[in-house]
């Protein structure tokens, strides 16, 4: 690809305007003292202005204001120093320009670096949590730009970096993934267009998720995907050019899981683009032709288009049609197949039956599936994968985790496997749950492996323990004697544990200054440890017994789980009387405290509350179908919803949720817990409750975010309807709009409020079957698709509700423990 393309894709520097001969002579002087005074760092005393520039020591980068494309617009970036009309490789007030080239950048005494515009705002700041005493700013020679202290120039103490805070491109040396203990995600987001470097509609993340593997995401939609690492590459690459100048690099460990292209020959330039038309590009910088090569272009085809052939079905762009069944599979929608609607993918030709002994065929060629519905083990070897997965009925796929030579280990699939295309020679094997009748059908170009157990004993054995074992992880029996608790917690969920002298110093001895809150569990504090970093810690009433059970029900449901929408639960106290546990801080708090107050819910406009709704509902998705465990929360309500620095949301307190193994959608009780005005209608008069209960929580939210008010104790005038019921009528007479908070009328764009109130109401419907999955939910919020006319809510008369005179007499928001069905 030659320059004059590149830069339609990419906005470049602007090039100067013709000069005088004085303009020329003056320019060549100032040049002159630019180049004598070129400098890699500045600090607190120094005004850095539009004009000037930061050089990295190396003279690789170059940090200054600029103006993309043609755009009379200035925004500070870096870019390379000795390349002719270099695109920029990072922007810091991407999302507001300053309007002329009166601009400053400045590191404040705190050490917060700043953009200021001509009237002296700040625009855009780094948001250091951190303070040092005499801060700096440095550009590498590697491109980042970091804030640290003056004397203390180690990287794992900087105090803030552009490489965790990415635009659109990536360099050699980028994390690519997320750091578990700062909460922080690098990714890049795509630039609006060649002129914009805000954001577009275009991300490109590692998705922890399951195992970690690379998707192209618009919005919450994802449209492409590398597959799981495999200790080599990230399955599913085909179009790579080798080059020995780089190689991959992928850590994973509690802490962090991340993925990053590292230099062997630090004079080669090289940096990875995601396109405003959602490509992933890696490009190398040839000096002897003076123009970047490209090295690797992502989706490569058709075939990388995300889920194309559905389950089990497999692409292949040499085939027309592209899409067929993987062997001894059938399409499930013949005449959609005959129309090349692949959607609804392919069934196995034979039902699967466990208890007769299935068998495990080999597939080899592929790009391994979407591995967000699999777990994996490090240290089996391939014929324990094998036996592993044979005595459990759910597990529908295995393969090797890695084939680099270094280690074994497993892969297990638990779900359809999606997202699957011909690789031939550069693929993977993969070994697919089979009835055992399929032994007959040999050839077909696939070698099979025989993995049926001999004797049926065995297999009933193996059943045995499976269902024991969900029937141990559903009932939350994790504790054994009270004197071996702390060691068993460790051992299971691999938590830090943390000294009760630890937690009484960081609270100030449980101050009062410290306390956040109240609950049904106990009282929450605001903790700084030794390190600096804040903690909330919830901390166990000595004089409640429920609790103790929701103590252990919070360290299953959430010990393992890592979402950006879930809060991250960092350790936990188990000491004589003291039980605690440790989470990340959140400093707005939860939502309803900015929500429901007539002064603070001005901070939310619209494009903060839109986020919100779609990051509480990816969190639910998550714990719903992708996570390790399907999780029902039973308690989705605005202050269980927590607002980190960037009013990104994080769903909390899993105290009273429940999981499930295997196929369990839905469950039945007679202690019915939750909240009035978020139960559905089922759960709270008949005790059942299944994801579709935590999808009706979740409308009443939605309504609440759009109207600014909680439905519990909300009335209209003389009609008696709570919020649900003003909404259904509303909405029945084509007057929708009218719901909106007068907060919204300058910032909310109509077309989205009145699909996200159509979207709530969906969700909060009187029938559970009629109410979306929260995948549906995801997927309605991300696309301008039509969707379908809203029935009658559940509950929308203003209290006039029948399961308990402990409901109908609470108008505030405490979870309720115990009510009696009727």
């Amino acid at each position: 690809m030659r320059k004059n393309t590149k830069a339609k894709e990419r906005g470049t520097m602007k090039k100067p305007i013709k000069q005088t001969p004085f303009l020329l002579l003056l320019s060549f002087l100032l040049s002159i003292l630019k180049i004598s005074t070129a400098i890699d760092i500045i600090n607190t005393t120094q005004i850095f202005r539009d004009g000037d520039v930061l050089v990295s020591s190396g003279g690789r980068f170059e940090l200054g204001f600029f103006s993309p494309g043609s755009s009379n617009n200035r925004y500070v970036g870096i870019w390379y120093h000795k390349i002719p009309n270099s695109s920029a490789v990072w922007v810091a007030n991407r999302e507001i320009p300053v309007r002329n080239t009166s601009g400053i950048l400045k590191v404040t005494e705190s050490g917060i670096l700043v953009v200021l515009n001509d009237t002296n705002n700040i625009i855009w700041s780094s948001n250091t949590s951190r303070v040092a005493p005499t801060p700096v700013l440095q550009l590498l020679d590697s491109g980042n730009l970091v804030l640290r202290e003056a004397n203390d120039d180690r990287p794992d103490n900087f105090l803030w970096q552009s490489f965790d805070y990415l635009s659109d491109t990536s360099l050699p040396g980028v994390n690519i993934g997320w750091n578990f203990v700062t909460g922080v995600e690098s990714y890049l987001s795509s630039w609006k267009t060649s002129d914009d470097p805000a954001r577009g509609d275009f991300t490109f993340h590692l998705d922890p998720t399951g195992y970690p593997q690379l998707v192209i995401k618009r919005g919450p939609t994802t449209l492409y995907r590398l597959g799981p690492w495999n200790g080599l590459a990230f399955s599913g690459q085909t179009n790579s050019v080798q080059d020995m100048n780089f190689r991959f690099v992928f850590i994973m460990n509690k802490d962090k899981v991340y993925h990053r292209l590292e230099a062997t020959d630090s004079s080669v330039i090289s940096r990875i683009i995601l396109t405003q038309s959602g490509t992933m590009q890696r490009w190398t910088w040839v000096d002897r032709i003076h123009d970047w090569i490209p090295y690797v272009n992502f989706p490569a085809d058709n075939c990388d288009t995300y889920k194309l052939c559905g389950a089990y079905g497999s692409c292949n762009i040499a085939n027309t049609p592209a899409c067929v069944c993987l062997d001894k599979f059938e399409p499930k929608d013949p005449e959609g197949w005959s129309r090349s609607d692949w959607t609804n993918g392919c069934n196995r030709r034979t039902p699967l039956n466990c208890l007769k002994g299935d068998i495990f065929l080999k597939y080899s060629g592929i790009k391994l599936p979407d591995s967000r519905n699999s777990k994996y083990n490090k240290s089996m070897t391939l014929e324990e994968c094998k036996v592993e997965c044979v005595k459990d009925c759910s597990c529908m796929a295995y393969t090797q985790l890695n084939i680099s030579g270094e280690g074994s280990g497993c892969l297990f699939w638990y779900e359809d496997l999606i997202d699957i295309r011909d690789l031939s020679s550069h693929g993977q094997d993969i070994y697919i749950r089979m009835a055992s009748s399929e032994l007959d059908s040999k050839g077909k170009g696939r070698k099979i492996l025989i993995s049926s157990l001999t004797a049926m004993g065995v297999v009933l054995l193996g059943l045995s323990l499976t269902l024991y074992y969900r029937k141990r992880k559903k009932n939350c029996t994790i504790w054994r004697t009270e004197g071996s608790r702390t060691e068993s917690h460790k051992k299971d969920y691999e938590l830090p544990l943390y000294r009760a002298s630890t937690i009484s110093k960081a609270t100030n001895n449980f101050s009062e200054n410290n306390k956040l809150g109240q609950g049904g569990y106990g009282p929450v504090y605001k903790g700084t440890l030794e390190d600096g970093q804040d903690v909330a810690v919830k901390r166990l009433s000595k004089t409640s017994m429920q609790g103790l059970d929701e103590f252990k029900n919070e360290v299953i449901c959430i010990a393992k789980l890592q979402h950006r929408n879930l809060v991250k639960l960092l350790g936990c106290c188990i000491e004589g009387e003291e039980k605690m546990l440790i989470y990340e801080y959140m400093p707005n708090k939860s939502l309803d405290l900015i929500l429901f107050d007539q002064t603070r819910s001005a901070l939310l406009d619209w494009p903060k509350r839109l986020q919100i709704v779609n990051g509480v509902a990816r969190g639910l998705m998550y714990i719903h179908q992708d996570s390790r465990m399907r999780i029902i929360h039973r308690d989705l309500k605005a202050s269980n919803i927590l607002l980190d620095d960037d009013m990104n949301p994080k769903i909390s307190d899993f105290g009273i949720a429940r999981s499930f193994g295997g196929n369990e959608t839905e469950d039945k009780t007679s202690r019915v817990v939750g909240t009035y005005g978020y139960m559905s209608p089922e759960y709270a008069v008949h005790g059942r409750f299944s994801q579709k209960s935590d999808v009706f929580s979740f409308g009443v939210l939605v309504l609440e975010i759009v109207i600014g008010k909680r439905n519990s104790g909300f009335f209209h005038g003389d009609q008696h309807l709570n919020l649900l019921g003003h909404a259904w009528t509303l909405y029945k007479e084509e007057m929708s709009l009218e719901l909106v908070d007068v907060y919204l009328c300058e910032t909310a764009n109509q077309s989205e409020v009145l699909r996200l109130i159509h979207v709530g109401l969906l969700c909060v419907q009187q029938c559970p079957d009629d109410r979306p999955s929260t995948a549906s939910v995801v997927a309605m919020l991300g696309n301008d698709a039509a969707l379908p006319q809203a029935n009658q809510p559940g509950f929308f008369v203003e209290r006039d509700v029948s399961i308990g005179k402990s409901i109908t007499s609470s108008c505030n928001e405490m979870t309720i423990t115990q009510l009696e069905a009727r």
